[in-house]
């Protein structure tokens, strides 16, 4: 048996048993995937797979045990390159980084400088996902650190942190009415038309949940994923924005008038996101340390290593 079959068998099950995309994915022939699973299953005497002629069916019960063990010797592989990178090369090397628009544009960009700074040969590699697709980015290995404020703390695999909290804001044109109002209620939103975030992203369950307990369905004409987006479509006088609170901090935000809606909806709480068992190399650690002053690398370690102590803000 080899580390290539054990990358075909854990793909096949990325890619929905489909070898034509697992095969794809690893730029290999199906072929060539099919016969080395083929393989491997005789090696072990056991059927990983169910199969219907030449196509997979389903994974079977000894088959979720190979699974199982495939995903840790994989793991522990990428764990032996990055200590080979740690120690052999201390200052360099690629950080992939999974996130949201929101975090990239607003949040991220003062870390992500203090960290060249600091390492300076260090690449950067930017991913800008759905909560959905940084969580399964880092259980894929894709990235090493995510941060989002839905989904991360659903995921078993994962161990995540809370780095910050924040509210959400509404935003109007400077004439609009709500402008001369230091306080919004609810009330004040029912029969406008609001922009706002897609359900997945930047806390929009709050919304959702403040807006049902009352028994009252949002006038929502427009959502999107990015809150500079959100921004232009209020200035065009489509509606009223409500926006993450990251998002009015910059020079940008002088021509809208900005409420604070964290009475009405809540506290949202950004946070980071590690897949465990992996091995973070220093400069994850720093990055970080940068996000929050509440991150440490002690306290990182710690929760990797399975503290179960409740680090909520």
């Amino acid at each position: 048996m080899n580390l290539h079959q054990f990358r075909f068998v854990q793909e096949a099950v990325r890619r929905n048993l489909n070898l034509t995309e697992a095969a794809k994915a690893l730029h290999t022939s199906q072929p060539g995937v099919s016969k080395a699973i083929i393989e491997l299953e005789e090696e072990l005497g056991i059927e990983i797979f169910s199969r219907h002629g030449k196509r997979l069916k389903r994974v079977t019960e000894p088959g979720q045990h190979v699974l199982e063990s495939v995903a840790i010797i994989l793991r522990e592989v990428n764990n032996l390159k990055r200590i080979g990178e740690q120690f052999s090369a201390q200052d360099s090397g690629t950080l992939s980084i999974a996130t949201t628009h929101t975090q990239a544009r607003y949040v991220l960009p003062h870390s992500v400088a203090k960290l060249r700074s600091t390492y300076p040969k260090v690449h950067i590699s930017l991913h800008q996902a759905t909560p959905q697709e940084i969580a399964r980015m880092l259980l894929e290995e894709q990235a090493e650190i995510g941060v989002a404020t839905e989904s991360l703390a659903d995921y078993p695999d994962l161990v995540s942190l809370p780095c910050y909290e924040w509210q959400h804001m509404l935003v109007v044109p400077l004439g609009h009415p709500l402008a001369n109002k230091e306080r919004i209620g609810l009330d004040d939103l029912i029969n406008e038309p609001l922009i706002t975030y897609h359900p997945s992203f930047t806390g929009r369950s709050k919304l959702d949940a403040a807006f049902a307990y009352r028994k009252i369905k949002p006038h929502i004409v427009l959502e999107a994923i990015d809150s500079d987006v959100i921004k232009t479509y209020v200035r065009l006088g489509l509606g009223i924005g409500i926006i993450a609170e990251m998002a009015v901090r910059d020079e940008s935000i002088k021509d809208l008038a900005v409420r604070p809606l964290g009475h009405l909806f809540g506290q949202s709480v950004a946070r980071v996101a590690f897949k465990k068992g992996v091995y973070l190399r220093n400069f994850v650690y720093k990055f970080a340390e940068t996000l929050s002053d509440r991150l440490s690398k002690d306290l990182i370690k710690k929760v990797m290593n399975g503290d179960a102590t409740d680090y909520s803000l």
